[in-house]
């Protein structure tokens, strides 16, 4: 038997809101599915040298009343960065709360407009502590 990773689905309320947080990471859309019948909007997002690895986000537009408020059951989608710091100081001057800051130089937890858990890593060894993340508390769960 063969496997191979297709993608991880995930639903979203704001797909403009998502998508825009999305971006902030450095995903591109690679592919979108519009079903007028089904009345919903599929949107594929990866990293742009990953296409092969990307995120699905499934809007619903009529709604979605039986989404979940809090997505921890999902788990979390997890990417590699080149450097922690700047990602995370992109994402923060852009409104996005980091909830784990990277205070070890190597780790760190965001959310997206959904709720939806972001494990960011740092690629190869982890940089040294640096402020302001080194001292930098926990905002919320992640």
């Amino acid at each position: 038997m063969t496997l191979k990773y297709l993608h991880t689905m995930v639903r979203v309320k704001d797909l403009d809101a998502s998508m825009a947080f999305y971006k902030l990471l450095g995903l591109v859309e690679t592919k979108r599915m519009d079903s007028e019948k089904g009345r919903f909007s599929l949107i594929f997002m990866a990293p742009p040298d990953q296409p092969e690895c990307p995120v699905e986000l499934t809007y619903n537009w009529d709604g979605d009343e039986g989404l979940p408020s809090d997505s921890r059951h999902f788990g979390h989608l997890a990417y590699r960065v080149d450097n922690i710091y700047e990602t995370c100081a992109h994402l923060a001057a852009n409104g996005v709360v980091i909830n784990r800051p990277p205070r070890d130089g190597h780790m760190a937890f965001v959310r997206s407009p959904d709720n939806v858990s972001v494990e960011l890593l740092q690629a190869g060894d982890a940089l040294p502590p640096a402020e302001p993340w080194a001292s930098a508390p926990n905002i919320g769960h992640w």
